[in-house]
């Protein structure tokens, strides 16, 4: 006996109309396969994942006629799972965020939100890291020294000033007009008004540039004898290690 076309796979048919067709949906979500239905895909009808299969089909399809979505198809499986059943993933966390970001399901962001994972990134650290001057630029600034000191080394090391306060800035340019070195390859960062410490904030720049990558690990610098404050005071040696 023939299958009418009302109970094929929706994957399988390309140019009819969405409401016409099998309520059945065949998604290729980055080489991962899914199988679920229209209405599941529709439950937040404002979101980026509704709109895909809204109307008329508005993605490519496979080999085998499979809606084809180019995201990471192993997190796809927990934003079927919130759909499906309401049910907040404890795993991946981050990853799944980045998901519902991109499919833009306002619920699920706003529940992950709450977790502690993303509301310690988003609230605390990164409005923390929002009031140290150049953040990002500073980071930048330390890999680009660090590759330009890596040709036939195994490892480079970026001298970092950080200060908390602008007292603490003033002396720290003292101390830097004191040390024997190419004072343009010293990073500053700070000062800052926000309660976390410099031990907090060098491991933020830990964190931030391993992200990127890097093998990285860091240490108080120590100036020869004779200088006139403690160096380790403001100074730190980042070491990166390329093999």
């Amino acid at each position: 006996m023939s299958i009418s076309s009302e109970h094929k796979p929706l994957g399988k048919q390309v140019t009819g109309s969405l409401h016409t067709l099998s309520p059945i949906v065949e998604l290729n979500v980055g080489g991962e396969m899914y199988t679920t239905t229209l209405s599941t895909l529709k439950k937040h009808p404002g979101s980026k994942l509704a709109e895909m299969f809204t109307g008329q089909p508005k993605l490519r399809t496979d080999s085998e006629g499979r809606f084809f979505i180019d995201r990471p198809g192993t997190y796809f499986k927990y934003i079927l799972e919130y759909l499906r059943s309401n049910q907040v993933p404890t795993q991946c966390i981050q990853d799944v965020y980045k998901e519902a970001l991109f499919y833009d399901i306002e619920p699920l962001i706003k529940q992950l939100e709450d977790s502690p994972q993303i509301f310690g990134e988003l609230v605390a650290r990164k409005q923390f890291l929002a009031r140290v001057p150049n953040y990002s630029e500073n980071i930048e600034l330390m890999i680009r020294i660090a590759r330009a000191e890596a040709v036939a080394s195994r490892r480079s090391s970026v001298i970092v000033c950080v200060v908390r306060s602008e007292e603490d800035a003033a002396r720290c340019q003292d101390a830097l007009n004191s040390l024997d070195m190419d004072k343009k390859s010293v990073v500053k960062f700070g000062p800052w008004k926000a309660a976390p410490s410099i031990a907090d904030l060098l491991d933020c720049i830990q964190m931030d540039v391993e992200a990127k990558g890097y093998k990285i690990s860091f240490q108080p610098h120590v100036a020869e004898k004779g200088f006139r404050f403690k160096s380790h005071d403001f100074f730190y040696k980042f070491l990166f290690t390329w093999w």
